[in-house]
Order: structure tokens, then sequence, then C-alpha cells
């Protein structure tokens, strides 16, 4: 009974052999899959499909034997990790005597080998036994390219699973390889057997005397040409192979003998793409190569290098050849000499030398930058090449720069003499008797004096970067050079309008060398500012000409610009507030110091200290200064009515925000006990003057100029980190809440309500959060209904729905449903569809991820995703009179989303953002082109369907009453050429027509655009175009 059922479990079941005969017989597919899932799932087991292939695999026939062996290689493949060691020891002993078989059936067997080469059960020593088969009895290259890549995979699993076992076959398994390789041509294949070799080489397999066989078999591809098929499903471009074959090339230096001479004859041929390719080769190759390797190559190399860097037209060239000098130099840089061996690098760097500074010399300094290139090429290899070059080269310009009176020549050689001086930062002295610049640097510095104080423009710029570069290196500079230097600095930062250039490079470098030699600029250069600081008082005082009063404007960025390092920071700080609080003239002049103030702070934000010193001196100044201004006065000073004005409390409050978003928690804290409870309690107690004639309370029925200042506390208390408690937090936002929406000034409720947002955004989930939410949400529906305050109720809903928008906090979509429901409001639609464009953008005073603000990454889409449906349904829905509010929303929320987001419901949304441009607004037309124009360049398919209405629209456009419209619709006009030619030609006479109007336009800035556009409508269809 026993052994009936051991016979009944082994012999192959009906429904098996049936699965069995509809895929050997019937030239089924489904069968092999069914036959998998059952073997997984234990109803069969791999012997039982075996026994029900006998006699297909015994059959005389090749074709039915390889359907047989077909299917248990699918078989397999599917189900190789159930397999035992001691199947897969018959199974292996089975495929290898079926190698020896009819050519049908090998493809079958090599995928039954490749299932399993992949199994874990794969005892010792069938890997090899395998690859042997393989290599004896197969002839790779006549085989089909998805066989042969069998083969490629087969090896690579067994490389990966049973390296020793392989290494143990010796130079026998790279001899065999390259048989299996010679003669390959499929790409997909290619890269493949390009990996492997790429192992061998790096996994120490033994190439034994195969060296050059293995190279001659991988290099006869180089440089590879390749263009793969229009649409080619596999995706294989050129570069993959090329730097696939590169990385065989160059990880061994043992194909040198063999490769050098290669890459020097393919750099001498006429073929562009062969040059860069082997430059590049022979880049990757310094990495691995020695002086050994490179030794009998050089002078043919160099020759080479020269020849093209001297010679050729393309840059790409020339810069891969300095490329691979570079490298080359570095290579033998750093190969150890023994103390008998030539100094290969010494007579390099000679052969250069010799065959380079002779151009240097040339009256027509015809080949000076070629030659400037290739030496500083190699100088920038290492510390010993740039002093063998340097030491050598820079008294030959030195002396060039005298002999030539001209200002251009001299640029240029100073423009090369700097480029020497670059490659010195680079490299560390500790001895500073070996700086090799030392036995210069009188002769440096008395040069570069003279290009400062040349009257060309363009020399005194390559001088003022190199006394930079100059500076930046140790001991060069001596006290004297150092206080002619700020003398020059100081002249130049005062230059002209017309050398603006050269005064902004010599702020550049005073801000630069500030850092370094911040006692000089002490000594030197603040008296001297201050001086001209006073002086500036006096003429601005006396109302002087305007000439005057641009040297005061370059006075207060000259100081701003040097204030880099700590201690020049505590001279130029006091001297600008002292130069504000004594001033007594107009806006513009208020609003250039809080600028210099607020790029001192920005400099300050590197460094703690500094920072914390900025903000504890310069902000309860500002405070102060604010604070008098807003009492009542008898006689009001023009300081005091200037800083109550919108455009100076807006300078104040970026100089305030820049001072306060780098403060560390600690603090912070300490300002905001302080700044706080001087707005809600009246306490001046820290600031510097706090002698007033009545209480600061801008929220106790202040008047209205203490109520403006408002926007310092906003931009204090919204750049503080989130970590930062902040006193008394429910009296203040309840007080911001009453004053938004106070009606007798605008300017304060809208500040206060920026306030407000900005720190219910930063507010941590939570009860405290609900009912401030729940404060604002009252405060708005009750503001919103017909009222006093309408206006800033609206405001208010604005600037909250943004706060939490920013953050995705769940009452945003109630609070911009809201919104979207006002636009139908006669009074409020027009505001509330300009709200949509607040909501998108990016503010610069509250609610920015530089002042701590929760800003999640893609609110944009999450707002697109949540709210365009609705925008639009409200559009088609609204009466005629209403709809230009939705379609301004809509424009403005497109115009800000991320292209890759809008593309794909473009065809949705297009219809309406043509009919945009018909609104009569100019907002929204400016809007809809500004997104309209990169989607022509990034969508053209789409937009060529509309191509009738977009020409036509655009043309009329390009008549508006507003100089914006005119030059965004002459852009699109220009971006319309993008699309297809032969949708466009139709239309290409009535455009270049209508283009001959805005030809005569009254703004240069249109007539510019009409030239480009129109330009590209002439080319249209010409050939080349």
């Amino acid at each position: 009974m026993a052994a009936a059922t051991a016979l009944e479990a082994v012999a192959p079941t009906g429904a098996l052999w049936g699965l069995v005969q509809d895929f050997v017989m019937g030239q089924q597919e489904g069968p092999a899959d069914q036959v998998a899932a059952d073997v997984k799932s234990g109803s069969y087991t791999v012997l039982q499909v075996v026994e029900a292939l006998g006699s297909s695999l015994e059959n005389p026939e090749p074709r039915t034997r390889a359907r047989g062996i077909q299917l248990l290689s699918q078989v397999l493949l599917q189900c190789h990790s159930l397999l035992l060691e001691k199947e897969v020891v018959h199974l292996i002993l089975f495929y290898e005597n079926r190698l020896k078989d009819h050519h049908f059936v090998i493809p079958s067997v090599l995928q039954g080998l490749r299932a399993l080469s992949l199994c874990v059960a794969l005892p010792p020593g069938l890997a090899v036994s395998v690859l042997k088969a393989i290599f004896q009895e197969v002839h790779v290259q006549s085989l089909p390219q998805v066989d042969r890549h069998t083969v490629y995979s087969i090896i690579t699993n067994f490389m990966r699973t049973r390296e020793e076992e392989l290494k143990g076959l010796g130079a026998d398994f790279t001899f065999g390889f390259i048989q299996v390789m010679d003669g390959e041509k499929d790409p997909r294949n290619l890269l493949v057997a390009f990996r492997i070799v790429h192992d061998l080489i790096s996994r120490d397999y033994s190439l034994g005397p195969f060296v050059e066989e293995l190279f001659e078999v991988t290099s006869c591809y180089f440089p590879i040409d390749f263009t793969p098929p229009p649409n080619d499903p596999h995706g294989i471009q050129r570069e993959d192979l090329i730097l696939s074959l590169r990385a065989v090339l160059a990880s061994t230096p043992r194909f040198a003998e063999f490769l050098l001479p290669l890459l020097i004859e393919k750099v001498d041929s006429e073929i562009l793409s062969a040059k860069l390719d082997s430059l590049q080769t022979l880049n990757a190759c310094c990495a691995v190569y020695g002086q050994k390797e490179l030794k009998d190559f050089l002078p043919s190399l160099w020759a080479s290098i020269r020849r093209e860097v001297f010679q050729t037209a393309s840059e790409r060239v020339e810069a891969d050849g300095l490329a691979a000098l570079h490298s080359l130099t570095a290579c033998l840089s750093r190969s150890v000499l023994r103390a008998d061996a030539e100094d290969l690098l010494d007579s390099f760097l000679s052969n250069i030398l010799q065959d380079c500074r002779h151009h240097l010399c040339e009256p027509d300094m015809k080949l000076v930058w070629p030659s400037a290139k290739l030496l500083q090429a190699a100088a920038g290899a290492s510390a010993r090449a740039c002093d063998h070059i340097t030491s050598n080269v820079l008294p030959l310009l030195l002396e060039q720069f005298h002999k030539h009176s001209q200002s251009n020549q001299r640029r240029t050689i100073l423009e090369m003499i700097l480029g020497f001086l670059k490659l010195h930062q680079k490299w560390s002295y500790e001895d500073k008797d070996e700086r090799p610049l030392n036995g210069f640097k009188d002769q440096l510095c008395s040069l570069v004096f003279m290009a400062l104080t040349d009257p060309s423009a363009q020399l005194q710029l390559v001088g003022i970067r190199t006394l930079t570069v100059l500076g930046a290196q140790p001991d060069l500079l001596s006290s004297g050079d150092l206080e002619l230097a700020v003398g020059h600095l100081y002249r130049l930062s005062f230059l002209e309008e017309d050398s603006q250039s050269c005064r902004v490079a010599a702020l550049e470098a005073s801000g630069a060398l500030a850092t370094l030699y911040p006692v000089a600029f002490s000594s030197h250069l603040v008296p001297k500012l201050a001086e001209e600081l006073g002086r500036g008082e006096l003429d601005l005082a006396r109302g002087d000409e305007p000439a005057k009063c641009s040297r005061h404007l370059r006075c207060l960025q000259a100081l701003s610009a040097i204030s880099t390092h700590p201690n020049i920071v505590k001279e130029t700080l006091p001297l600008l507030l002292q130069h504000l609080c004594q001033m007594n003239k107009g806006t513009s002049e208020v609003i250039a110091v809080c600028q210099s103030l607020q790029q001192v702070a920005e400099k300050c934000q590197q460094d703690l200290e500094s920072c914390w010193y900025f903000h504890q001196t310069a902000v309860p100044c500002l405070l102060a200064l604010a604070v008098q201004a807003s009492m009542p006065e008898k006689e009001h000073s023009v300081l005091r009515k200037v800083l109550l004005e919108d455009e100076v409390l807006a300078a104040m409050v970026s100089v305030i925000g820049t001072a306060t978003t780098h403060l560390s928690p600690d603090l912070a804290a300490q300002s905001v006990a302080h700044i706080v409870p001087l707005f809600l309690d009246g306490n001046v107690s820290f600031l510097p003057e706090n002698s007033f004639p009545c209480r600061f309370q801008p929220f106790q029925d202040g008047s209205s100029g203490q109520r403006r200042l408002v926007a310092l506390l906003m931009a204090f208390v919204c750049s503080l980190p989130r970590n930062v408690e902040i006193p008394q937090l429910n009296q203040l936002m309840r007080e911001l809440v009453e004053l938004s929406c106070c009606p007798s000034c605008p300017s304060s409720s809208t500040a206060a309500a920026k306030c407000f947002a900005g720190l219910l955004n930063k507010l941590p989930a939570g009860q405290q959060l609900d009912e401030f939410l729940q404060l604002a949400v009252d405060k708005v529906e009750a503001g919103l209904s017909p009222g006093p305050y309408r206006s800033q109720a609206f405001t208010l809903l604005l600037w909250v729905t943004k706060a939490l928008v920013l953050r995705y906090h769940p009452l945003s979509s109630c609070l911009t449903d809201r919104l979207m429901g006002l636009l139908g409001d006669p009074e409020l639609g027009p505001a509330a569809a300009d709200g949509f464009s607040l909501l998108m953008s990016d503010c610069t005073d509250v609610l920015t991820r530089a002042g701590h603000a929760e800003v999640r990454i893609m609110f944009r889409q999450r707002f697109f995703t949540d709210n365009v449906p609705a925008l639009v349904q409200g559009f088609h829905a609204a009466s005629q009179d209403v709809k230009p509010n939705y379609l301004k929303g809509l424009s403005h929320v497109l115009n800000r989303l991320p292209k890759p987001v809008l593309l794909p419901e473009l065809p949705t949304l297009l219809s309406l953002l043509l009919e945009a441009l018909s609104c009569s607004d100019c907002v929204v037309q400016l809007s809809t082109l500004s997104c309209l124009q990169p989607l022509l360049l990034e969508a053209p398919q789409v937009m060529s369907l509309h191509v009738d209405t977009l020409v036509t629209k655009f043309l009329n456009l390009s008549s508006s009453p507003s100089m914006a419209v005119r030059i965004a619709a002459l852009q699109c006009m220009h971006a319309l050429t993008r699309l297809p030619t032969p949708v466009l030609l139709p239309y290409k006479p009535q455009v270049i027509r209508a283009l001959a109007k805005p030809l005569d336009d009254k703004k240069r800035l249109v007539r510019k655009e009409a030239v480009s556009a129109r330009g590209e409508w002439f080319l249209l269809g010409s050939p080349g175009s």
C-alpha cells in the first residue's frame, strides 16, 4: 500500500501531463506560468515536472526537445529558490550534457543554466563546471542577441556569488570570457560585457598572459560610435557606452603600453568626438597610472595636447586638453621617486615652459592666452608644479607688463599674473621662507598700484581683483602696502556712475580685505569715511547739488561694505546710527541709511557675537527714534516726520527683521522680554533715550503715529525662532486683532493683521491656537457684514488664510472657501481676486522661511489641487459682471504654480487662460501672459491646437496702453516661434505686418522686444532655422 502511494506521488498527474502537452505539442505559452505557479504552491515538484517531460526531452525531433527544455527552464527561472542541493546537481549535469545537443536546443539550455546560476543551493565546483562547458561547447557569438545576453548573465551571477571558485580557474577564466565576448556588437550586451571586464580587473582575477588580448577585445570599440535608433525602447545612450568602456580602459596600469598610443592616435585625428573621448579617457587614466607607465609617452602626449590647445576651434577640446594636462602633471607629482630615479615632473615642466614661455613675449600676443592656459593647467596640479612654473613665468610677465604701455595689453598680462596668484591660494606653506611669492611681493604690489591708478576702467578692475588675491596670501602685503591699498580702495569707492563696475568691485574687495586686516581698515579707512559722512551731513543740510548727495550715498555703501569683521562693526554701526539720529533731510536719505544698516546686519549673521551686538545696539536705537517721532510735538523736525512715512517704516522693518532672524533662542528671549512690554505696557526703560513727553500706547487709544509703529513690532516678533516664548501672548494677540480692524489707520491695521498671522503660523497645534483662530474668525465674520471696517476685516481674513495655507492647517480650506465666496461681492470682489496672488507668492517681511515661519515645501501644489476646480466651477456659474474676478484669481494661482504641475492640467485650463486675455484688467492680462510664455516653450503640442486664438490675442495686446503688457505680449509672440513650423507658416505674413507697428513704439524696451520677435518670425521656415 505504501509503495503504491509513493509511486502515485512520483507519477505525473493527468493535469500536469495535459499542461506539458499543451506547451510542447500545442505551442501554447500560458501553461509554463501555470506549471511554475503549481510548483510554487506545492501542487507538483520539479521532479514531477521532469517526469512529465520525459518523452519530450528524449524526442528525436530537435524542436520538440527544445520546447521541453524551454518549459523546464521557465519553471526553474521562477522556482530556483525551492531546489535542493541534490536536485541542483542532477539538473546541472543534465543541462551541461544538453549543451552538446542541436543548436535549436541551446537557447533553452542557457535559460535553464541562468536559472541554476541563481540557486543558493549550488554546490561548490559546479559554477566552474558550467562555465567550462559553455566555453568549450558553445560558440557564443553565433547565437542571437538575447541568448548571448543570457551567457553574460550566467557569468555575472557566478562572479557575484562564486568569486573564489572562479579565481581558482586562473587565467583560463579570463581567456574563456575573451572568447565569449570577441566580436560582440549589440550595445545591450556590450554594457554587460564591459561591466564584467571591469570586475575582472578591479576584483583581481588572474589575467595571466592575456592582458593584451583582453585590451584588444575591449579597445576595438574605442572610440564609441553609436547613435541610438529613434524610439529605442531600451534607452541606451551613447554616453552610457562611453563611460562604461572608459571605466574598463582606465581601470589598470597594465593597459598603459597599449592604450596610450591609441589615445595619442585618436587625439591627433580629425574627428571631434574621438578627440574629446580620448582626452577624457587620458584624464581618467592618470588617476591610476604612475611615472613608470607614462614615461615613454610624455613627449607625444604633450605634443598632442599642446597642438589641440593652440589650434583647436572647439572650446570643449581645449577644456578637455587642459584637464588632461592637469591630470598628467598631478600624476607625475604624486609618484614617489627613488633616489636614483629621474625626476620626470621636472623634465616635463621644463618642456612645457620651453614651448610656451616665448609666446608670452611675442609683440602681437597671438598665442599668449593659450600658452598661459597650458602653464596654469600644469601649475594647478601640485605645489611643486606651481612653484616651478611660477618662479619661471612671473619674472617674465612682470617684465612684459612694464614693456607694454597700452592698457589693454597690460590688462591681459595682469590677468595672467592673477591666474598664477590664484593657483598659489590652493597650497599652504608652513615655512614662511618657502613661499615662492615672497621674492616678488614688492614688484607685484607696485604693479597692482600702477593698475589701480591707470585711466582704463578694465585695467583697474583686474587690478582690484589682483589686490584681493594678493591680500589673501599670508605676509605679502606690508603695513605700508596696506595703507596704500586702503587709500586706493577709498578713492575707487567714490568713482562716478560711468565707473560703476570698478566702484562695485572696490567695495567687494574692501569687504574681503577688511575681514583679513581689520586693524588697517579701522585705522585708515573708517576715519576717512566718518569724515566724509560728516561732510555729507552738511551738504544735505544745505541742500547741495546731487553730486555731493551721491557721494554721501557711496560713503554709506562703503561703510556697510567693510563691516565684515566684528571689530569693524563696532566702529561702523555707531557711526551709521549717529548719522541717522542727526539727519535733517528727506525720505530717500533716511532709507539709504536704513539700507546700509540692513547690509551690515546681513554681514553680521555669520557671527553670533556680531549678530547680538548689532541687535542690542541697532534695534533699541531705531525703536527709540521711531517712538520719539510718534510723540506729539509743537515743532516737528524733518526727521520725525520722515520716520513715520510708509517707505521709511518698511526700510526699518527690513533692518529689524534681518537683525533678529539669526539670534539664538536664549538671546532672542532676552530681547523679546523688553520689546513686547514696550508695545503693550509702554515700558521704555531699555531704550537709549527714554525721556518722552507722554506714554507710548500704540494699542490703547494711541495716536495714529504710535499705531504705525506696530509694523516694527511685527518685524521683530515675526522673525523670532519658533521656540522662543513670547510674554503676554494672549493680550498681544487680542490687541492685534482689535487694531487690525481699526478703520482710522489702514497701514497700521494691515501691519497688525500681518503680525497676527505671522504669530499664528508659528504656534503649535493645540487649544491656544484654536482659541486665537476662533477669535480671528469671529472678528472677520462680524467685520465682513456691511460696516465701517469691512476692508480691514477682509485684509485680516487674507493674512490669516495665508498663515494657515502655508502650514496645511485644516481650517485653511474653510477660510479659502470664504475668500472664494467674496469673488462675487461687488465691493470686495476685485480685492479678493488679487488676494489669490498674495496666497501663492512669497512675502519679504512676514511668513518667510528666513523668519522661521512654518512653510510646507509643496503648499502651492496643494492649494492648486484643492481650490482650482472650485474656481473653475465658480467661473462657469458666475454672472457676467463678476467672471473677471474668477479669471483674475485663477490667473494668479496658475502664474505662480510650478510649471511641471501645471502642464498635465493645461488642456482643461487653457480655454480659461485664453478667455482671461480678453479681460480688460491689465493685471489679469499681464499675469496670464506671464503664465502662457513658459507654456509655449514647454508644451508646444498642446498650445499649437490654439494657435489662431493665441496669435490674434497676442497681437491685440501688443498695442495695449500698458507698457508691461505690450512687452509681455511681444515676448509671447517670440515664444510662439517654438511651436511646430508647419502650424505657424500660414500666419507668418500677418504677424510680420502686425509687428511693424511696435517697432515705432515710444518705449525703448518695447521696441527691443518687437525687433527680437519680428526677427524670429522672419526666419521661420528658412533653412537652418
